[in-house]
């Protein structure tokens, strides 16, 4: 996987880490469960991956960059399906008992064994190419609007109801999701509202390919393309923005073990933000921070609603107000 770098503790999780984070939302499993038979959770975890694995072999099939392609990807599906069986049999093998990081993990391995470096990134390229055409004219409509605070409840598509929390962060650092409108329409116009009250952002995405979500090196890339020539996004200084590394390879994330580089970045922080259903909701939905939080994701896992009490495609907002004594 991963950057150069050591991994470290991402520093503004709450101490000690070992009895304060885990990232895991949802119980999979207690301590009561049997070890050897897997839990009803796991199961319905195990077919969610096990369902989604005939559209990641055609997506697999279509890479062009990898010779053999088809029967590669036709390789990749039955050892992934494979392990998932195993998995059923036996939750402690493969490095179990599963979750969603695990689940996630195994896959990319077996993409990767295979010569799958990026299945998604015909699909990315695409949705960026559009999504770059429209960022000016989002960004004018919302530059349009005087009033600070329904400027950002624009940004957010109005979803922060009532209260909108204080947007006068000296550093905010955000972890990204998804490419195309995800970032590009999404987070970086409410990234660029940061810079222009004078706020340090840091973006932090993947290391490497996962799905459909932006990489660091693909993020860079996207934000030179939206620089105008005076090297401004839509005439607002980027001298305070930061493109981080966040040395992850899943649509998930573990922040026990981050980058040197990015837990120095995020070292005096006081805003941290988590975007998408894997790292905002699966993964982190509950973590807790030293300094304010927000977690941002819509539900499209059938399982994660029913954890939630909610339903499939709700929206999820959860800011956490860190009170100084």
């Amino acid at each position: 996987m991963e950057s150069a770098s050591e991994m470290v503790p991402f520093p503004l999780l709450m101490t000690p880490i070992e009895s304060n984070y885990r990232a895991c939302t949802m119980p999979y499993r207690f301590p009561s469960d049997n070890p050897r038979k897997p839990t009803p959770t796991e199961l319905s975890w195990i077919d969610l991956f096990y369902n989604s694995t005939p559209s990641f072999k055609k997506r697999a099939e279509s890479d062009g960059s990898v010779p053999d392609a088809p029967a590669r990807a036709e390789k990749f599906a039955q050892r992934y399906t494979e392990i998932l069986e195993d998995l059923k049999k036996d939750p402690e093998s493969h490095g179990g008992p599963p979750d969603c990081i695990l689940l996630c993990r195994l896959r990319e391995q077996v993409l990767r064994e295979l010569g799958f470096q990026d299945i998604f990134k015909k699909v990315k390229d695409e949705e960026n190419a559009k999504a770059i055409s429209l960022f000016a004219n989002v960004v004018d409509l919302n530059d349009a609007i005087e009033d600070e605070v329904k400027r950002v409840e624009n940004l957010v598509r109005g979803i922060f109801a009532g209260n909108i929390f204080d947007l006068g962060s000296a550093q905010a650092v955000i972890f990204v999701d998804n490419s195309g409108a995800d970032i590009i329409l999404g987070i970086l116009p409410f990234a660029r509202e940061l810079l222009r009250r004078g706020t340090q952002v840091v973006l932090a995405a993947n290391d490497l390919p996962s799905i459909n979500d932006v990489t660091y090196i693909e993020l860079i890339e996207i934000i030179s393309k939206l620089k105008d020539k005076n090297g401004t996004l839509k005439g607002v200084d980027t001298s305070k923005l930061l493109i981080a590394n966040s040395g992850n390879d899943l649509p998930v994330i573990d922040l026990s073990r981050v980058p040197q580089e990015l837990a120095y970045l995020a070292s005096d922080a006081d805003l941290v933000i988590l975007e998408g259903m894997g790292r905002g909701i699966e993964t982190n939905l509950y973590a807790q921070f030293k300094c304010d939080s927000l977690k941002i994701g819509m539900v499209k896992h059938p399982e994660v609603a029913q954890f939630l009490g909610g339903r499939l495609y709700d929206c999820v907002f959860k800011y956490n107000e860190v009170l100084l004594s």
